[in-house]
């Protein structure tokens, strides 16, 4: 037995892993091919999320040449509803999930910052901490206490602020609005004043509909058109300030990991890693037709957040985000390194992106 074995048993067996260790076991393999379930927390169908999932599932068995053979299972088909992914993959009931890493704030807080920070980093700024700021070295540590190998996922970019049925012109406004919104954004919007609702996105329209909530957050133009909100609510919000630059993410089981070649453990690398551009690029490519259509078939009516309200949130945001480190020793860790990299990339992204956009603007069209 290596010493990373021994190592991550230690862990387990001690209460920083999956509760009630399971038993190491090697990839499964039959007729000389490696079986490797993969399991998601969005429906394959789903667009983007879904279609992502699939993807990965039609390169991996392609490119490995069959040696390695993906059975990819929807939401709910061999682990109940989304977020069991996490915990099927660590005790070796699955090999593979797709997921978002603010799903799993029961295993670690640390796990909410590799999802989605308020008023936190860009997407890009965000790969560039997970790949060059230290971020994937602490995931690592993060994740081998669960027996498993985090990969950065693709990313939807900036969200949305979301939907109302008023406009929003004070934070005033938003004292007691019901409103729907999982995650640090809603542990945000909780401490100053909102009525914070969670639900699972299938129940979204219906709770729109019937006056339940008074708003809801759901992603961006494409999955918000796809949804139908603007059939009840017309005011659409923005920036969004909960998600910047979330991303998702991939888990390896370790053993499955470790069992198999060094150049199918790249290509598996490379492709997760492709998905990456691929998916973030197919978001940025639709959400614009999805936004005209919405404004200019719809009849939404877009408004941006009031300044009081934006500079109430960023104050908020900080104040939740110092409750959510101060857990434990590995989310405090975890978050001085994203917030050390953040004040690092602020300069250059307001000079760089944030200049450029700015001039951009401002020469309209004389370009």
């Amino acid at each position: 037995m290596t010493k990373s074995i021994e190592r991550r048993r230690f862990i387990r067996t001690a209460g920083l892993g999956v509760a009630g260790a399971a038993a190491l076991a090697s990839p499964a393999v039959a007729q000389g091919k490696t079986q490797l379930r993969f399991v998601t927390s969005f429906p394959t169908m789903f667009p983007g999320l879904g279609t992502s999932a699939r993807r990965v599932t039609d390169r991996i068995n392609l490119a490995t040449e069959g040696r390695i053979e993906v059975a990819l299972y929807d939401r709910g088909a061999l682990v109940p509803g989304g977020v069991g992914v996490f915990e099927a993959v660590a005790a070796g009931n699955a090999d593979m999930y797709y997921s978002s890493e603010y799903y799993h704030p029961s295993k670690s807080q640390a796990y909410n910052i590799y999802g989605a920070v308020p008023f936190g980093m860009t997407t890009p700024e965000t790969y560039a901490w997970i790949l060059h700021g230290g971020g994937q070295e602490l995931w690592d540590t993060l994740h081998e206490g669960f027996n498993m190998k985090p990969f950065a996922g693709p990313s939807t970019g900036v969200q949305m602020g979301g939907w109302y049925n008023k406009q929003i012109e004070s934070l005033d406004d938003m004292q007691g609005v019901k409103f729907r919104m999982p995650g640090l954004g809603g542990e945000v919007l909780r401490s100053i004043g909102v009525a914070v609702v969670n639900l699972p996105g299938s129940e979204v329209f219906a709770a729109l509909q019937s006056g339940a909530i008074d708003g809801a957050e759901w992603v961006g133009p494409w999955h918000d058109l796809a949804f139908g909100f603007h059939k009840v609510v017309k005011h659409y919000h923005w920036p969004g300030f909960h998600e910047p630059g979330n991303i998702g993410s991939y888990g390896i089981n370790l053993d499955f990991w470790e069992g198999v070649s060094d150049a199918d453990k790249q290509i598996i690398t490379s492709i997760l890693e492709a998905e990456c551009y691929l998916q973030t690029a197919e978001y940025n490519g639709v959400s614009p037709d999805a936004l005209d259509k919405l404004l200019t078939e719809h009849d939404v009516q877009l408004h941006q957040y009031p300044d009081d309200l934006l500079v109430e949130l960023a104050k908020a945001s900080r104040d939740v985000m110092e409750d959510v480190a101060n857990t434990d020793a590995i989310t405090r860790a975890v978050w001085d390194s994203y917030q050390a990299f953040r004040e690092k990339s602020i300069g250059w992204s307001r000079l760089g992106i944030q200049g450029f956009l700015n001039a951009r603007t401002m020469a309209g069209s004389n370009i």
